[in-house]
């Protein structure tokens, strides 16, 4: 399957922000919660998604139905059994949303992105376009 150049570069800057968002929330809620028996410990796997607590990774979305249209979802998961109060995943969310928020203009100068609240999830939304074919 045939990616456009410049679609296959963003890609990649968006996997590089989720990695160190990833690594960030590790540093700092990591010991939050008991991690899933079946989990790999942190810095055990070539990508951070793949292990410790936080599992953190761009989602995209056409948007139907949704205000905000089109966009990448911030899609956090936690890989425990404990019980995880709402009020404290809401916490996780909103910190992981300015996380990225913080860092998108760091890996994509000169676009307009940004991160919004889009129902009960955060979104990137804004110029993904390719420029000049």
């Amino acid at each position: 399957m045939y990616t456009h150049p410049k679609l296959a570069a963003f890609n990649q800057g968006l996997e590089a922000l989720f990695r160190e968002v990833d690594l960030e929330l590790e540093d700092r809620w990591g010991d939050a919660y008991a991690l899933h028996p079946n989990r790999p410990r942190r810095d055990t796997t070539a990508n951070p998604e793949m292990d410790g607590l936080f599992e953190i990774a761009p989602d995209f979305t056409l948007g139907l139905g949704s205000e905000r249209g089109r966009g990448y979802l911030v899609s956090l998961r936690l890989a425990t059994l404990d019980k995880v109060d709402p009020g404290c995943f809401e916490v996780l969310l909103e910190e992981s949303a300015a996380l990225v928020r913080e860092k998108l203009p760091r890996y994509f100068p000169g676009r307009s992105l940004e991160v919004v609240r889009d129902g009960k999830r955060f979104k990137i939304t804004g110029d993904f376009s390719l420029g000049e074919a």
